[in-house]
């Protein structure tokens, strides 16, 4: 990509992450906050979340800032989207794809651990299977994704659960 299709598409995607980081802050603020249980108020559920929200929207007005002294904002909007057919791009439509369908078709379907597993393990499957330097390895490759998604499903449904205190569906 040319310096000024990197501008504008940084100046794109620094809106996107601003409005994403946003979004996280608010709803992370609408989460309960558990006072009815006398629990400390730096504990609730949506501490983390909402920093990490602020953290995702100061960077991107950080970013939007940057690509403005640059002239992102009055490049032509096509510069942006010729990169869209690159490898990076694809993988990048093949990750958004895959986490929308766990967020929105996986969970509160089946059990979370079970959606989690199963989003780790595809995920890891998907983006390992096409490489040729570890194509002798296969059985070795889904064994280990098997294991690494049992494992991070069964950590994450515990923290959130017993150290967020945020009911999982």
């Amino acid at each position: 990509m040319t310096d000024s299709r990197m501008v504008r598409a940084d100046f794109v995607s620094a809106i996107v992450f601003v409005a994403l980081g946003v979004a996280t802050l608010v709803e992370s603020w609408r989460m309960p906050r558990l006072e009815e249980m006398n629990i400390n108020p730096w504990s609730a559920p949506g501490i983390v979340p909402g920093v990490l929200g602020a953290i995702i929207a100061v960077l991107g007005a950080l970013m939007l800032v940057r690509s403005c002294r640059q002239g992102g904002w009055r490049l032509a909007p096509g510069e942006a989207l010729r990169g869209l057919g690159s490898a990076g791009s694809r993988r990048a439509a093949l990750t958004l794809f895959l986490t929308i369908g766990y967020a929105g078709g996986l969970i509160g379907r089946m059990p979370f651990w079970l959606a989690t597993f199963l989003f780790i393990f595809v995920f890891i499957q998907i983006f390992e299977w096409t490489d040729p330097a570890l194509a002798s390895r296969r059985l070795w490759r889904v064994t280990s994704a098997a294991l690494v998604a049992a494992i991070a499903a069964f950590a994450i449904a515990y923290v959130f659960e017993n150290v967020f205190l945020v009911n999982i569906p």
